[in-house]
């Protein structure tokens, strides 16, 4: 196998139904020398096994479920990866706001960038719950003595400045089991990001997070959000339930098999049951079952649709929490394996009272057709969140992961993971 390039980029996520990898290469744009520009030169996916709801039950399994993928994305790319941006998510992340201030350090009562670095530093004195760790920082907003609403303080004067911040948590043992699990494939990790977040980079643009909007990734055995507003992060969230409720609640309603009630979800299922004929019926022969047995399409849908609402009005309950229930001009963009559902985009609308779209990966160059798939959005964005990191692109949504100026306790997710979590490995 060739030597890896120096401007490879993989992203690795690692989710409850699938382990995905996205590999990019950063290329120079024609006609505009040295300008970067990312394409994707593979994309691989395998079976999850030893991760439940975001969590690892199993790190054998899990190290098995990620080196076949990794296999397979070097046997597409035919090039060697040895580092990765890894996607942390589940239900034990969660997220604080917090408020962090210092006193202008200049005499002439410039604010300078290290000022504002301190100021987010600061922040991260909030009570930490035990056994956890801060994943990310996000800024959502400054103020300079009494004035308020301020996005970018450095170069005003002012004798005090605050910020306020919203503070990412993961569970540590749930955050060392996954990087173990990742480093015993021969992985490094180059960053360790917030998957909701990463994912925000392929299916959202600029001008959606500055307008606001919500992001939805239903995934397997969860639903993960995250709210952006004027260009900020405003919420995340994590929510227990996912596209395998659904199936089971099909499996439960058409008294058969999950593989069977898999295959009638994707096959003939929809989400929106006022859409369906209720004359049209499907035969369980046809996808496999041993006899033959009518089902109405109508009702398959009822049942699918009961979960899926379930699930939009959980998501509209963490919107009521920030006040932005119905109120976001952007809407709601569904990514993930269970956003492939037809009739998602309607039943969102209706529930949630808000524009709905799909989010595929957008301004891609991709020799694969793999990442025009709703289930690699989250791998895409890693991919391009690398691309951002490393070439110095400016990204709205800072992040721990971000802040290169924040001095040694601070520093860059890389460099956290590579010194603390390998000390931490036997």
């Amino acid at each position: 196998m060739s030597k890896r390039p120096a401007n490879l980029i993989a992203g690795l996520d690692v989710g409850s139904s699938a382990i995905r990898i996205v590999v990019g290469q950063i290329i120079a744009r024609e006609g505009r020398s040295g300008e970067p520009e990312l394409q994707i030169l593979g994309a691989a996916e395998t079976t999850s096994e030893g991760v439940h709801k975001g969590a690892i039950k199993s790190i054998e399994d899990t190290v098995s479920s990620i080196s076949a993928c990794l296999e397979r994305a070097e046997r597409m790319i035919g090039l060697p990866i040895d580092r990765v941006y890894l996607g942390i998510s589940g239900v034990h992340i969660i997220s604080k706001n917090s408020k962090g201030f210092v006193a202008v350090s200049k005499a002439d009562s410039e604010i300078t960038p290290d000022d504002v670095n301190r100021a987010i530093e600061a922040s991260r004195s909030i009570a930490t719950p035990l056994n956890y760790e801060v994943l990310h920082i996000f800024p959502k907003g400054y103020a300079v003595d009494d004035q308020t609403g301020i996005k970018d303080p450095a170069g005003m004067t002012g004798i005090r400045l605050e910020v306020e911040t919203q503070i990412i948590l993961g569970s540590s043992s749930q955050i060392k089991n996954l990087t173990t699990s990742v480093y015993r494939t021969g992985l490094e990790i180059e960053e360790m990001v917030l998957s909701i977040i990463a994912a925000g980079e392929s299916a959202l643009t600029s001008r959606q997070k500055d307008l606001g909007v919500i992001l939805v990734n239903l995934g397997g055995s969860t639903t993960s959000l995250a709210v952006f507003e004027e260009g900020n992060v405003l919420q995340t969230a994590f929510l227990p339930l996912g596209s395998e409720h659904v199936t089971n609640d099909v499996a439960i309603g058409l008294r058969t098999s999950i593989d069977l009630a898999e295959k009638a979800k994707v096959e003939f299922g929809n989400c929106f049951s006022e859409g369906v004929s209720k004359k049209d019926e499907v035969d369980l022969f046809e996808l496999g079952s041993v006899e033959h047995e009518l089902v109405k399409k109508r009702y398959l849908s009822e049942v699918i649709e009961a979960r899926m609402e379930e699930i939009l009005y959980k998501v509209d309950q963490e919107l009521k929490l920030i006040q932005r229930s119905g109120l976001l001009p952007a809407g709601v963009v569904f990514i993930g394996g269970g956003a492939k559902l037809p009739g998602l985009v309607e039943l969102a609308k209706k529930v949630l009272r808000l524009p709905a779209s799909l989010g595929y990966p957008l301004n891609i160059l991709s020799i694969t057709e793999k990442t025009n798939d709703l289930s690699f959005a989250t791998a895409v964005g890693l991919v391009k969140w690398g691309c951002e990191s490393l070439y110095g692109g400016h990204r709205v949504s800072l992040s721990a992961a971000s802040f290169r100026g924040l001095g040694k306790n601070v520093g860059r997710a890389a460099g956290w993971f590579k010194k603390v979590m390998k000390d931490l490995i036997p």
